[in-house]
């Protein structure tokens, strides 16, 4: 059983680094609440090697990785208070050693600056830093068919990913000197990386940001078309996380697409704005495609329609999410969100 102090530790990691993934975690049931403190504490202990402001040597880092590694899998001792958390996550919860293997390879592979140059080399990435945690948390939640859940988790693991990487493109460059927009992409708009390493906006630029927008937001409806397999009590926050992640794509637009002058940051109240409008189409019609097509910043695409509610996508005013909306915001308004 995980100590008191294991959670707190846990949970105090996640609340000073994933503000936002933690306002969605506090919805989970205690049984899955629990062990996604423990297991986001275990990725931010993997990232702050990698990404330490201070780095040792290349030697250095990957030799500590790799100590993280065996302890990580059990087949070494450890007194720190994380891994030996998620050690008893991943021992309850039968967390295969493959997706820790992933997910440490993906750190890894961060240690020595480098560009994405397709999108295949993109999504081979991000089967360690994304879709291994996505895995991790069906083990979590433990839907009743996990294979029918696992592409849409995998789906969505990379909607949430490609969200970071565009709305941190001036962050990535700037701290640890990485692009992860694909070259590609890039070359088919006509910016030279060279360009973006220099934080020059063009039109190019914007052109490229749009493309993996698209992308990713392809991404969020075929992950939240199976938001219906997972356990009845973990579909809403895992909703919520989603529309969370997705308004940074309204914030991207009214940037114009210019993530390269600043980063593009939600507000204490954008989130609670969400997090509202959330609950009130969840509360109203609890079908997690209906509730994130009407809540989220993500428009619906030219196949896609809300038919079977009879109603399109749009915003609620402030003054009329009801009751329990605000009783919702009450609840939230005191955690740390950006």
């Amino acid at each position: 059983m995980l100590t008191d102090t294991q959670l707190e530790t846990s949970k105090a990691i996640q609340q000073r680094t994933g503000r936002t993934f933690h306002v969605a975690t506090r919805f989970l049931p205690e049984r899955v609440r629990h062990a996604t403190y423990v297991l986001y504490a275990f990725f931010r202990t993997a990232d702050d090697i990698v990404d330490d402001p201070d780095p040792a040597s290349v030697a250095v880092r990957r030799e500590r990785l790799a100590t993280l590694r065996e302890a990580a899998l059990g087949n070494e001792s450890t007194d720190d208070l994380v891994i030996s958390a998620f050690n008893e996550v991943r021992e309850t919860h039968g967390i295969p050693d493959e997706e820790v293997n992933a997910f440490i390879d993906a750190m890894a592979a961060d240690i020595d600056p480098h560009g994405i140059e397709s999108y295949r080399d993109l999504e081979d990435y991000m089967r360690g830093s994304a879709v291994a945690v996505g895995n991790m948390m069906l083990a979590v939640m433990d839907p009743d068919d996990v294979d029918a859940a696992r592409p849409h988790a995998r789906a969505l693991s990379e909607a949430f990913q490609l969200t970071n990487f565009i709305r941190d493109v001036r962050e990535d460059i700037v701290d640890l000197d990485r692009i992860y927009l694909p070259m590609e992409t890039l070359a088919q708009y006509g910016v030279p990386a060279e360009q973006l390493r220099e934080l020059q906006f063009s039109e190019g630029v914007a052109a490229s940001v749009r493309s993996e927008l698209g992308r990713a937001e392809a991404l969020y409806r075929q992950g939240v078309a199976g938001i219906e397999l997972l356990p009845a009590d973990c579909q809403f926050p895992v909703l919520l996380a989603a529309v969370l992640y997705a308004e940074h794509h309204r914030l991207i637009r009214d940037q114009e697409y210019d993530v390269v002058s600043r980063r593009p940051s939600l507000s204490r109240l954008d989130s609670l704005r969400a997090v509202a409008r959330t609950w009130w189409h969840w509360r109203r019609d609890p079908d997690p495609v209906r509730a994130f097509n009407r809540a989220s910043a993500i428009p619906l695409s030219a196949g896609d329609s809300d038919s079977r509610s009879g109603e399109g996508h749009r915003r609620i005013a402030p003054r009329s999410i009801g009751r329990s909306a605000r009783g919702v915001i009450s609840r939230v308004s005191a955690w740390t969100v950006d």
